[in-house]
């Protein structure tokens, strides 16, 4: 945050003050957690330090996004960039510890970028059931001289066992028909609006309608990896029911807590860096007020501008008729 923001800037910030109190609110790890004391907490350590403290079996769903083999610096927390050998055991020993807190049928998504999906994917090979490798567009700079640009990254889906949940109905895409086609007359699984034409369709492991999180947007904050609300919103939608907890290691500065609660799921979140625990709680605080989760409405994810609120005007085209006799 600059000294003095625009006053449309919406970052989430919080004072002296606000950080004392919030604090306070953050659950300490001790050397062992019961499952009552961590239900929609953000407990404030070290992932492998809490880790083996946690109960077992409690978790329907792990997000997992840990450092990508990058050295980053997370406001003072430094995680330096490892050999490919050495990250992999780093992020195995990781695993080891989470999957005996998962149900026999919990699912597991973890985000990665492509030097460190090359990495992780045999690790998870080994310990869950692989489904489906998700790639999602996030736009990332203006340029790279000397390589193509990091335009995307990765979300590997996997589950516990073959008995697992996904609901496909919850995570429909909404998307603006551009060539409305009919058959006699009548349209060809698309569907007519005063607001224009407009087609649902089945979720697939390619994402380009995300959002990356800006200055101007309420869930914006000062953490250097972020992920969308809208992004996190489809994972819990697919692979959790209402009421079950979801598990986020690596919180951040709490978008997973913060959709659980919109969503009405549980959670348990843990975070190293005090002052993104923080920022998670008051997070909370908010989405108590305020559960709307940006491009999804009505039940449904909307395409990037496709929504008539946001959407330009698109170039009309002549309608095709299939003229079946």
């Amino acid at each position: 945050m600059t000294k003095n923001p625009s006053p449309r800037n919406k970052t989430l910030v919080c004072d002296e003050p606000e950080m004392a109190r919030l604090a306070d609110e953050l659950l300490a790890p001790k050397n062992s957690l019961a499952l009552p004391e961590i239900i929609d907490r953000v407990i404030w350590g070290d992932a492998f330090e809490v880790a083996p403290n946690l109960p077992g079996r409690f978790a329907d769903l792990l997000i997992l996004d840990p450092p990508y083999n990058h050295s980053k610096n997370y406001n003072g927390q430094q995680f330096k960039k490892l050999s490919a050998q050495g990250y992999g055991r780093w992020f195995e020993a990781m695993v080891c510890l989470l999957q005996p807190t998962l149900k026999a049928d919990a699912s597991v998504y973890v985000c990665a970028d492509w030097e460190t999906s090359v990495i992780i994917a045999p690790i998870l090979q080994q310990h869950f059931k692989v489904r489906n490798r998700i790639t999602w567009e996030r736009d990332k700079g203006r340029r790279a001289k000397h390589n193509w640009k990091n335009n995307a990254e990765d979300i590997w889906f996997c589950t516990n066992s073959d008995g697992y949940h996904y609901d496909e109905s919850a995570v429909m895409l909404k998307r603006r028909v551009i060539a409305p086609y009919k058959i006699n007359g009548q349209p060809k699984d698309w569907a007519e609006s005063p607001d224009g034409n407009y087609r649902l369709t089945g979720p697939s492991n390619i994402w380009t309608d995300i959002t990356v999180p800006f200055w101007s947007m309420p869930e914006n904050t000062g953490h250097p990896t972020q992920k969308p609300e809208k992004l996190i919103a489809k994972l819990i939608l697919a692979s959790s029911r209402r009421g079950e907890l979801v598990l986020d290691p690596f919180l951040g500065s709490g978008t997973t807590a913060v959709v659980a609660r919109k969503l009405g799921r549980r959670f348990c979140g843990i975070e190293i860096d005090q002052e993104f625990a923080c920022w998670s709680l008051k997070r909370l605080a908010l989405a108590r007020q305020d559960n709307r989760i940006q491009g999804h409405e009505d039940g449904v994810f909307w395409e990037r501008n496709s929504h008539p609120a946001r959407a330009k005007p698109k170039p009309s085209y002549p309608q095709q008729e299939n003229q079946l006799i």
